[in-house]
C-alpha cells in the first residue's frame, strides 16, 4: 500500500563507475526503489561513466543495462549519486584527463541545479571536476590525508558522516550512502516518509549530519592491548548493569590500579568517560527507535531519567526531542 501521494517527478541517476563499491550504489538505489514503491514520483536510471552498457563491480558482480551519461541533461528536480570505486582507478596517472568529458558533464549538471551526492571515495570524482573547490565535504576517513593533499581548495570536514553544501552532498563511506539517501528523501518528502522507508528496510537508527563517521563502539579500539579490548567488550555488553572497577579488573586479570592506568594510556580517556560515551550512543539509539525515557535509562545502567538527562547534556549539544517530555 503506497504511503505517499507525491506528484512532483524526480529523476534519480546512479553512476556506475568501473570497479564500483557495491554497497555504495545498491544501498542508496534500494532506498529510492522503496520510496517509489511507497508512492514517490521517481524514475531511476543507471549511468555508465565510460559509455559502456556493462561494468564490473569491485566485488566481481557485473552491472548491466547502463545508459551513457552523455545521453542525459539534469535539472533542479533531479538527483545524481556518485558512488566510490577502487582507489587504483582514480590514483592512476592520467585519470583526470581520460575522464575529462565526464567531469565536464558533471560540472554542467551541477550548474543546472541538480543535487549531486557522493558516497565514500565518490568525493574524488566531485573534486576532480572542481565542484568541491571552496566547498565543505567529507569522504572515507582512510583517505583524509591524500584528499587534502590532492585537493587543497576543498574544505574537508573530518569525523562527519554527512556534509551538505548547497546542492552538493558527500558522505563518509559504504553504509553512510544509506544515511545520505534517507537524508535526501527527508528533504524531498519529509521526516515521516523517510522514517517509513527506514523502517521498511529495517533501519531503526537513522544517522544524521552531526553523527561521527565511527560509532563509539568502534572508536578507541585502534590498539593491540588484548586486556583493554576485553575490558571494552565487557563494558559494551553489560551497559545495563553497574560494573565496579574491581569486577572489571578481575575479569581481565589485572589490579584495579593497573587497569585504570593502562586503559587511560591505551585509549586516551578514562574508564568512566568511556562508559559515559557508550551510554550516550546507546541512549540515542534507543530513543530514536521510540523507547521510553525510563526504559532507556534502565538499559544504560542509570538509576533515573534525571541521570540520563544530565549525561546527555554533558556529551551532546542538544537533547533528543523525546527528552523534552516524560514518556511512560
Amino acid at each position: 500500500m503506497p504511503f505517499l501521494n507525491a506528484t512532483r517527478l524526480h529523476r534519480c541517476f546512479f553512476l556506475v563507475p568501473p570497479e564500483v563499491q557495491l554497497l555504495d550504489i545498491t544501498g542508496p538505489a534500494h532506498l529510492f526503489y522503496e520510496a517509489k514503491a511507497y508512492g514517490a514520483a521517481l524514475t531511476i536510471h543507471y549511468l555508465s561513466m565510460r559509455d559502456t552498457p556493462l561494468e564490473q563491480s569491485s566485488a566481481g558482480v557485473a552491472l548491466g543495462n547502463l545508459e551513457p551519461f552523455s545521453a542525459h541533461s539534469l535539472s533542479s528536480h533531479d538527483l545524481l549519486f556518485i558512488p566510490g570505486m577502487e582507489s587504483h582507478i582514480f590514483f592512476a596517472p592520467g585519470f583526470r584527463e581520460k575522464s575529462s568529458a565526464f567531469f565536464t558533464w558533471l560540472h554542467t549538471q551541477y550548474q543546472n541545479g541538480a543535487r549531486v551526492c557522493s558516497v565514500c571515495t565518490g568525493a574524488y570524482l566531485l573534486a576532480f571536476s572542481g565542484l568541491l573547490d571552496e566547498k565543505e565535504c567529507t569522504t572515507h576517513w582512510k583517505y583524509f590525508n591524500d584528499f587534502e593533499q590532492r585537493f587543497p581548495k576543498a574544505i574537508l570536514l573530518q569525523d562527519r558522516l554527512l556534509v551538505k553544501d548547497g546542492n552538493l552532498y558527500s558522505s563518509a563511506g559504504v553504509s553512510s550512502g544509506i544515511d545520505l539517501a534517507l537524508f535526501v528523501l527527508e528533504e524531498l518528502y519529509g521526516p515521516v516518509f523517510a522514517s517509513k522507508i527506514a523502517k521498511e528496510v529495517v533501519i531503526y537508527f537513522r544517522r544524521t549530519e552531526k553523527d561521527p563517521q565511527l560509532s563509539v563502539f568502534l572508536q578507541y579500539r585502534n590498539h593491540i592491548e588484548t586486556r583493554i579490548h576485553q575490558a571494552q567488550d565487557y563494558l559494551a555488553q553489560h551497559l545495563s548493569r553497574k560494573t565496579s572497577i574491581e569486577t572489571l579488573a578481575e575479569r581481565v586479570h589485572m589490579s584495579p590500579r593497573n587497569l585504570t592506568r593502562l586503559f587511560k594510556k591505551t585509549t586516551g580517556i578514562t574508564i568512566g568517560q568511556y562508559v559515559d560515551k557508550l551510554r550516550v550512543e546507546k541512549a540515542r539509539q534507543l530513543l530514536s527507535r521510540g523507547e521510553t525515557v525510563s526504559a532507556t535509562a534502565q538499559a544504560c545502567g542509570l538509576q533515573s531519567t534525571n541521570q540520563l538527562r544530565t549525561l546527555l547534556k554533558k556529551y551532546t549539544t542538544a537533547l533528543p526531542s523525546t527528552l523534552s517530555r516524560d514518556k511512560a
